[in-house]
């Protein structure tokens, strides 16, 4: 059984600003609560245990070294650390992918490529909100056609660009762009209408 420690009863936002100040207490609070989510996910991009499992450990000291490039004034920290994580498992993704592109990674490939930057304002969503909307994200995805949902998968769980995808699915990228479009205007009314 876990042990409920001093931080277990603080918000994600508050937990951020002690991560801020080095507080490695607060920061073991975050990988608790949201190493799970952040594993399942890396795994749907990245199926390799032992890839997934270092990934998530990145995603963490990531979040440790460059907390200082969190934007307190967006102050969304579960869009900040899903996207995060959702980045790093894409940029590991497209490594293996592309052949010809060399390893190169350093903290100005970081900055730019994997750390999100969030518009403000923006929505703040937490832990237990997201939980609690999954079900009626399930079922808007599954309202989708087909080719909406595998231009979707394609995008945010495979990492292509719209080029990418435009050449893999042998057609225009403002084709692509416009089904991507499309689709997640389809997804916004159908979360919106029920």
């Amino acid at each position: 059984m876990k042990q409920v420690g001093k931080y277990s009863n603080l918000d994600d936002s508050e937990l951020i600003r002690k991560i801020s100040k080095y507080d490695s207490r607060a920061l073991e609070e975050l990988y608790d609560r949201y190493s799970p989510l952040l594993y399942t996910l890396i795994k749907k991009i990245v199926p390799d245990d032992l890839t997934a499992s270092n990934i998530l450990v990145e995603v963490f000291t990531i979040i440790w070294r460059k907390i200082d490039k969190y934007n307190f004034r967006a102050d969304s920290p579960y869009t900040w650390i899903v996207t995060l994580a959702r980045n790093r498992a894409i940029d590991s993704l497209r490594r293996t992918r592309s052949l010809h592109e060399t390893n190169y990674y350093n903290d100005e490939f970081e900055d730019y490529f994997v750390l999100p930057t969030l518009a403000e304002p923006i929505d703040n969503i937490d832990l237990r909100t997201a939980a609690n909307i999954k079900p009626s994200m399930e079922k808007a995805l599954e309202k989708l056609t087909d080719s909406q949902k595998y231009v979707i998968h394609l995008a945010y769980y495979e990492g292509y660009t719209i080029k990418e995808i435009a050449e893999k699915l042998n057609i225009p990228v403002e084709a692509v762009r416009k089904k991507i479009n499309t689709t997640v205007h389809n997804l916004r009314d159908l979360l919106l209408s029920g």
